[in-house]
């Protein structure tokens, strides 16, 4: 499969915003949240990159950890707790922490990264892309082999998946990248470097460029906020940055010339 066999990949390059831009002014502390994404929308982003979960009653959230701790009011394990449950917690003071449905009703232009952090989110994350008919706006990935194994059965190859956790550590070992060329994965998203063993290896390299660019895969890189790196990694011939500074992205991709036109989405009157 290639990237431009999915509508998904319909520019040349691709600027995501990462839980929405958390350190977009406005969005700190409110990661993942409808408040987040429609700033990132209201700046021209229509690549949002989001985490699901799933409840212990079967409902997706859009959230990165598996407890709410560290970013809500709450405490407790996200699959230990009723919808319910988890919208009666708050994200930097008042923001409800939405489920997959709203971001995907709220946002329909937007084009959504996903990645599966759990495993019960494997079968609702199919059924909630069927229910929408949103196969064509999303890229799915994890950091769970099993979890992308069991994805793309379900959906039958009709949605666009990037490689799992062995397409992180590949490029230590050079002789599995072919395999990985030809695995159903169109979009490698990557680290620059990557902890092997307690050794730093570099994982972007322009032997993975290339040979992902001629099986017509994409590489995307993440998560990159300085705006010098992300000069060098465009001069490298990367097809995507994943960003928290959507700011700075934006900046230095409108000085390059690169900054995609005609994508704003309507603002909307619950923002």
């Amino acid at each position: 499969m290639r990237a431009r066999d999915f509508a998904y990949f319909d520019q040349p390059f691709i600027p995501l915003a990462h839980r929405g831009g958390s350190l977009l002014e406005g969005n700190q502390g409110r990661e993942n949240t409808l408040e987040a994404f429609g700033r990132a929308v209201e700046l021209g982003y229509r690549y949002l990159e989001t985490d699901v979960h799933a409840t212990r009653d079967g409902h997706l959230v859009a959230f990165h950890d598996d407890r709410l701790d560290r970013v809500s009011d709450r405490t407790g394990l996200i699959a230990e707790l009723s919808l319910a449950e988890v919208r009666s917690a708050r994200v930097g003071g008042d923001a409800i922490i939405p489920t997959l449905d709203e971001v995907l009703e709220r946002f329909g232009q937007a084009r959504l990264n996903i990645d599966i952090k759990a495993p019960g989110a494997v079968e609702p994350l199919a059924r909630t892309l069927a229910d929408h008919g949103a196969e064509d706006r999303v890229c799915v990935g994890s950091f769970g082999e099993d979890r992308l194994r069991r994805f793309r059965h379900l959906t039958g190859g009709r949605v666009a998946t990037s490689a799992g956790p062995v397409g992180v550590a590949w490029t230590a070992r050079v002789p599995l990248l072919p395999r990985l060329l030809a695995s159903p994965a169109v979009a490698f998203q990557v680290p620059e470097e990557h902890v092997v063993r307690g050794r730093r290896v570099k994982i972007l390299t322009p032997f993975l460029l290339s040979s992902a660019h001629r099986r017509g895969k994409v590489v995307h890189v993440w998560t990159v906020n300085d705006a010098d790196r992300m000069d060098g990694l465009i001069d490298q011939g990367v097809d995507g940055i994943v960003t928290d500074a959507v700011d700075v992205l934006r900046g230095v991709l409108e000085r390059r010339g690169m900054w995609p036109r005609g994508h704003r989405e309507p603002t909307s009157p619950q923002l």
